[in-house]
């Protein structure tokens, strides 16, 4: 696709970062590891990619905000655009030498995401979109699934670990939604989830409890590629409330009233 100047910036940023962690990835068991949280782990490679990001995008646009996972916020001179970054979504598995992990860098303008792009460097998938100029995975036009039923659907969520408060809210979820659908996936990247959900992979995906930098690309992704997205709670911002649910335009009215309750 031919992208804008922002969207090639963002693609140049994420391309850099996924070189750089692929190097740390290939001695993951070298990594220095500290704790942030129970079960929530930082890496020196994911401050190094994270500083990547930021070194590019505000070279190349000094005026706009940011928020990243690592290193937090800050305003920009132009109030109106802010770029949202994870620099390494699936730490996790990045640290246990799973695959499966990316890059996500949101733009948003006037509280609206309006680029998105998400790297796998693993797999060298690059999903990108722009507000209306569709969603792409490399040079492949996205679209969601055509899937129409339930019992042929499979869905993407994350699980609760180390204590969190949302483990019986996601068990009841479960119980609802595993006797209607073919399968649910816990693959550990929220970012990736909902660039599957975009690419027909999966058919909906829902969590609680995420952050901005989690799915800020994803939105504008999904939406590009045919996908409906809300927050489990009507009404809700998904950015500042951290719950989303998301589907194919057939199964989202079967799908979001199961997890909503």
């Amino acid at each position: 696709m031919q992208g804008s100047a922002n969207l090639n910036l963002m693609i140049k940023a994420a391309r850099k970062a996924g070189r750089s962690l692929v190097k740390d990835f290939r001695e993951v068991e070298n990594l220095q590891v500290s704790m942030k949280g129970a079960g929530d782990f930082v890496s020196k490679a994911d401050i190094a990619a994270e500083g990547i990001i930021r070194e590019e995008l505000m070279n190349g646009r000094p005026n706009y905000g940011w928020l990243g996972e690592e290193g937090g916020g800050e305003p920009g001179k132009d109030p109106t655009r802010r770029w949202i970054v994870d620099p390494l979504d699936g730490t996790t598995n990045f640290l246990h030498g799973l695959p499966h992990w990316a890059v996500s860098i949101g733009l948003e303008h006037k509280g609206e995401i309006v680029a998105g792009v998400i790297y796998d460097p693993a797999k060298d998938e690059m999903f990108v979109a722009e507000k209306g100029q569709g969603a792409f995975m490399n040079e492949t036009r996205l679209r969601v699934s055509a899937r129409t039923k339930m019992i042929e659907a499979i869905f993407a969520t994350g699980l609760p670990f180390g204590g969190r408060s949302d483990l019986p809210e996601t068990l009841q979820d479960l119980a609802r939604l595993l006797p209607a659908c073919a399968g649910v996936r816990r693959w550990g990247a929220a970012a990736l989830d909902l660039a599957y959900v975009a690419a027909g992979r999966y058919d909906g995906f829902w969590e609680r409890r995420l952050h901005a930098w989690d799915v800020a690309a994803g939105l504008v992704i999904l939406r590009e590629a045919g996908g409906l997205v809300e927050a489990i709670t009507p009404g809700e911002d998904i950015l500042s409330s951290g719950e989303i649910v998301a589907a194919n335009e057939a199964i989202f009215d079967k799908f979001a009233p199961i997890i909503r309750g």
